[in-house]
């Protein structure tokens, strides 16, 4: 038994399955102060950011976000959280649902309930 045991972990070693741990999520780029959205899953397609509210997002990204980061300045006082929201943010609407939060320094590689739905997003002291 211990020399098909030895055998079968070899075997594994040797095609490279098994037992190779996962590579970490590499850390997305996103310009310092700014809040980023993707277009794909895990920071890839087209990127949009802003360092600022932004109440209507352009038509290729909007309904089209499907990660996120909030690279953001944070400190006292200061809007540090980004809140996205379902709808476009036009008087009297308030922009709808929040789709998702994102803390200083978080980032979303992907969130099935947030996916596709975002529209404006604004900065915020907290979520």
């Amino acid at each position: 038994m211990k020399q098909y045991v030895s055998l079968l972990v070899a075997a594994l070693l040797a095609t490279g399955t098994g037992l190779a741990t996962a590579s970490p999520a590499a850390a997305a780029e996103c310009p310092s102060g700014n809040f980023c959205a993707w277009t794909d899953a895990n920071f890839g397609g087209q990127r949009m950011n802003a360092s600022g509210d932004d109440e209507w997002w352009e038509s290729w990204i909007a309904d089209s976000d499907s990660s996120w980061a909030n690279h953001g300045i944070t400190g006292p006082g200061i809007k540090d959280h980004v809140k996205v929201y379902e709808s476009a943010i036009q008087f009297p609407s308030t922009g709808g649902d929040v789709t998702i939060c994102l803390s200083p320094g978080q980032e979303v590689g992907y969130n099935g309930v947030a996916n596709d739905r975002g529209d404006a997003h604004v900065w915020a002291m907290g979520c």
